[in-house]
C-alpha cells in the first residue's frame, strides 16, 4: 500500500498523528535526542546544576530509584510469532474517554526551573496529542492559566494533583478552582506529606519553593491571599513562610478521604499505593482509581520498586477500579511491561522534563511521540495488537532459575 493510502486509512485527530509517527511517516528530525542517555545529557548541559539535580535526584542514596529500574530489568518480554499484527490499536478507555495511547503526563512541580514556559508548554504538548496532563499543586503557572492555554490547542483531558495541606478551606478552594477550570479528575498524592531526605538538594542548599518558585497556585488562591496581611506581590517572603506552614499535613488518615467527596464530583485517584492492603483500603474508601507509585524514588530510600508492587495491587483490586502506574518509565518496553502486570496506563515524569528542558513544548511533544512509537513497535514485534491483550504471560522473570 502506498504511503498516501496508508495515511488516508488512519483515523483523524491525535490518534492519526500518533500512528503516522509510529509508522515512520512523520518526516523530519525530532527536536530532542532519541537515545535516553543523550536526552538526559543534553538537558543536564542546559540546566543549572541545582535544577538538574532537583529533577534527577532521589531520596537518600537513591536505592529506590535503582530498584525501579532493576524491577523493569528483571521482567523480560516473551515475543510470540506468526500473529497478525498488521493493524494495531494502542488506545485505552479511562473514565469514559478513549485515549489514543496508554500514556499520561504525570504531575511534576516547579517546572519553571526547567523551562520558562513551564506547565503551559507541557500541557499544550499533551493536548496536541489528545493525552491527559496532570497539573501539580506545585505548578509554576496557575490552574486557570494552564487550562486556558491547553484548551486553545485541543480539548484533551486535564487532571489536577492535590497536595493535601493543613488548611481545609485552602484545600477546598484548590479543588473547586480546578473543577471550575475543567480539570476532570483529582489525583491525591499520599506519599509527600513531608519532603524526603534528598541529598543532592541538601548539598546545593536548594528548595525552589523557598525562593517563591512552584507556588503560583497558592499566590493566586483567594483563601491563601486572605490569610496574608499583605498580598504576595508586596511581601513575597511572608507568603512563602505561610506556604511553608500550610503545605505539610502528616496527620491525614484514611478517614479523611471522604472529606474530598464533599468538594468535588470528579473521580478521585490515590497516588502512592504500593501494597495490597492499602489498595483494599482505597477500594473501601470508594475512590475511583489508584496509581502505583513511589514518587520516582524521591521520598523513601531503600523502598520497593514500583513495578515490583504492581502485580499485588492489581490482583487485590481485581478490576474493580483502574490501576495506573508511574516510577521508572523510560521506554516503550517499560510501558509494555507495566500494562502486562496490570496497569491500565502509565504516567511520565522525569522523561518529559528532559524534553521540556531541551526544546520546550516541542521537546515534550517529541518525547511523547518517540515513546509511543517505541511502544507501538514493541507491541507489534512481540505479537500483540491492542493493550487489552497484554497480561503476565507476555513476560518472564530473568532472575528465576
Amino acid at each position: 500500500m502506498s504511503e498516501s493510502k496508508k495515511l488516508s486509512a488512519l483515523p483523524t485527530g491525535p490518534a492519526r498523528e500518533l500512528q503516522i509517527y509510529a509508522m515512520g511517516l512523520g518526516g523530519g528530525k525530532p527536536s530532542v535526542p532519541v537515545p535516553m542517555d543523550l536526552l538526559e545529557q543534553k538537558a543536564r548541559e542546559i540546566l543549572a546544576p541545582r535544577a538538574y539535580d532537583y529533577v534527577a535526584g532521589g531520596a537518600g542514596g537513591e536505592d529506590t530509584m535503582r530498584a525501579n529500574r532493576e524491577a523493569f530489568y528483571r521482567r523480560r518480554i516473551v515475543p510470540r510469532m506468526l500473529r497478525d499484527v498488521a493493524k494495531r490499536d494502542l488506545s485505552v478507555e479511562l473514565f469514559g474517554r478513549r485515549l489514543p495511547a496508554p500514556v499520561l503526563l504525570g504531575p511534576v512541580g516547579v517546572q519553571e526551573i526547567v523551562h520558562k514556559d513551564a506547565d503551559v508548554a507541557s500541557a499544550r504538548a499533551a493536548a496536541s496529542l489528545g493525552l491527559p496532563f496532570v497539573l501539580s499543586t506545585m505548578s509554576s503557572k496557575p490552574i486557570e492559566e494552564v487550562a486556558q492555554s491547553a484548551a486553545k490547542v485541543a480539548e484533551s483531558p486535564r487532571w489536577f494533583q492535590l497536595y493535601w495541606g493543613k488548611n481545609p478551606e485552602l484545600t477546598a478552594s484548590m479543588v473547586q478552582r480546578a473543577e471550575r477550570a475543567g480539570y476532570s479528575a483529582l489525583v491525591v498524592t499520599l506519599d509527600t506529606h513531608s519532603l524526603g531526605w534528598r541529598e543532592r538538594d541538601l548539598n546545593h542548599g536548594y528548595l525552589p519553593f523557598m525562593l517563591g518558585q512552584g507556588i503560583a497556585n497558592y499566590f493566586s488562591d483567594p483563601v491563601f491571599r486572605g490569610l496574608l496581611e499583605q498580598p504576595p506581590e508586596e511581601n513575597p517572603m511572608a507568603a512563602i513562610q505561610l506556604w511553608g506552614s500550610l503545605f505539610s499535613n502528616p496527620a491525614l488518615t484514611w478517614k479523611d478521604i471522604g472529606i474530598l467527596r464533599r468538594h468535588t464530583r470528579a473521580p478521585i485517584i490515590l497516588k502512592g499505593i504500593l501494597c495490597a492492603h492499602d489498595a483494599a483500603r482505597a477500594l473501601e474508601a470508594g475512590v475511583d482509581a489508584v496509581i502505583v507509585s513511589n514518587h520516582g524514588g524521591r521520598q523513601v530510600d531503600g523502598g520497593i520498586g514500583a513495578l515490583d508492587a504492581l502485580p499485588d495491587v492489581a490482583r487485590e483490586l481485581k478490576g474493580h477500579m483502574p490501576v495506573l502506574f508511574d516510577s521508572g518509565i523510560r521506554r516503550g518496553a517499560d510501558v509494555f511491561k507495566a500494562l502486562a502486570l496490570g496497569a491500565r496506563a502509565v504516567l511520565l515524569g522525569r522523561l518529559y522534563m528532559w524534553g521540556l528542558a531541551v526544546a520546550g513544548e516541542e521537546g515534550v511533544r517529541d518525547v511523547l511521540l518517540n515513546l509511543i512509537a517505541d511502544f507501538d513497535l514493541t507491541m507489534a514485534l512481540s505479537g500483540y495488537t491492542c493493550c487489552s491483550e497484554l497480561d503476565a504471560s507476555a513476560l518472564c522473570r530473568s532472575d528465576l532459575a
